[in-house]
């Protein structure tokens, strides 16, 4: 007696793991359809990999703005990182390495394969008003001086 509840419970285990695929796999359909993604992470100067950078997906809703939740991928030493299942629409991707400038910008998911590819660029000295800056370009006209009267 034992053995044969032992085996009711194993099918009807199995009996409700295939109604739960069945009803998530029915929940994506309505969700509508879904894109593969495909990330290809660069140095901007010379067009190399950028190894183990953060690649950062946001949904964003339809009046602009950046909705909760999220996900984060990191590239192999290829510059590269992928993810199935993002649903059509805009999405924010934002990436972070060390080293390098923020990216981050809006794309508009609407093919069932999309590559993306990111040039990450160096930063730039940042500019002070206290530091010593020229007042006029070399290539620009001197003003007229006034004559002496």
């Amino acid at each position: 007696m034992w053995g044969m509840s032992r085996r009711f419970v194993l099918v009807s285990g199995a009996m409700l793991l295939v109604v739960g695929l069945a009803g998530l796999l029915a929940a994506q359909d309505e969700e509508g359809p879904q894109a593969f993604l495909h990330f290809f992470v660069v140095k901007d100067t010379n067009g190399k990999p950028v190894k183990n950078a953060a690649v950062v997906l946001h949904p964003v809703n339809r009046k602009g703005k950046q909705e909760k939740g999220g996900m984060e991928l990191k590239t192999d030493t290829e510059g590269k990182t992928q993810f199935d299942g993002i649903p059509y629409g805009p999405l924010r991707v934002q990436v972070l390495a060390p080293g390098y400038q923020t990216f981050g910008e809006d794309y508009q998911v609407n093919r069932p394969d999309m590559e993306i590819t990111i040039k990450l660029k160096r930063p730039t000295g940042q500019y002070s008003v206290y530091d010593n800056q020229p007042t006029q370009k070399k290539d620009e006209p001197k003003a007229p001086e006034p004559k002496p009267q």
